[in-house]
Order: C-alpha cells, then structure tokens, then sequence
C-alpha cells in the first residue's frame, strides 16, 4: 500500500510539468553565456525581542504564581496527614528553607530561559517557561487531589 502511495505521489508530482512539453527540459550548461549567475536570497532575520517582553513577563509570573501554589498545596497536604515524597522533611519543614526553594525554582527559570535568549533560542527561551508551569501545575493538581490520612 506504501509502495503504490509513493508511487502514486511521484507519478501526481512529474506528470504535469512535462504534460505539456513532452520531453523533460535540459539542464542548462554551467559555462553556456545564457545562463544567469544567481545569488542566494538575502536571509532576512527579525531582530531579536528584548528578553523582558510582555510575553516572558507573562510567562516568567505566571511560574511565580504556580511555585507560589505549589508551597500552598504542599503545606496543605502535610496539614492533612499525607507526606512529601521530593523534597527531603528538613527543608519542607523549615519556615525560610521551603520557601527559598520555592523561590530558587522560579529564579532557575528565568536564568535558563535568560541563557537560551543569549544564545539565540527563543523558541526554547519560552518553552522553560511553559513546560515549568505545566510541571508544577500537575503537582499542584495531584497534592490538592490526594486523600487525607487523617484517622
């Protein structure tokens, strides 16, 4: 079936160029006075977007506000009897340790994306962001999901 297909799609891509012609046209000679030397299209590139752009300043807050929901619903689940499985209990349990991280997760974003901006990634200067808000969304969704172990 791929064969024929393949086959099928060749057959559709020569025949009308040379419907009309008859015999496929020749390749013009390289030293022949006729032909014309040609350059390639001058690559137009936009210039680049500054890095503190409406988009990653959405983006970059919006991590903020997930890391921000992500200590609630953490601290939530702890109050309702269920344990953290990630992070060890010294630094969830700790007043300034959690938060910091908390806080040293959004910075790591934004230095990564900074990085691939530098580098000229900007593709994947936002996907970070993306991806990093939809990772810690999940969690959020899971913490807020589980049962208490309340007796």
């Amino acid at each position: 079936m791929k064969n024929w297909a393949l086959a099928f799609a060749v057959w559709a891509m020569w025949t009308p160029a040379f419907a009309q012609q008859g015999d496929p046209p020749e390749a013009p000679q390289p030293n022949s006075p006729s032909v014309e030397t040609t350059r390639p299209a001058p690559v137009v590139s936009l210039p680049p977007h500054p890095f503190w752009d409406g988009k990653n300043i959405l983006l970059f807050s919006g991590v903020a506000v997930f890391r921000g929901l992500d200590y609630a619903s953490t601290k939530n689940m702890l109050a309702r009897g269920r344990e953290e499985i990630l992070i060890p209990d010294d630094v969830v349990n700790s007043q300034a340790g959690f938060p910091a991280l908390e806080a040293a997760g959004t910075a790591a974003s934004v230095g990564v994306s900074y990085i691939f901006h530098r580098t000229g990634h900007h593709k994947m200067e936002r996907w970070v962001s993306i991806v990093h808000i939809g990772v810690t969304g999940f969690g959020v969704a899971r913490n807020y999901s589980l049962k208490s172990k309340h007796p």
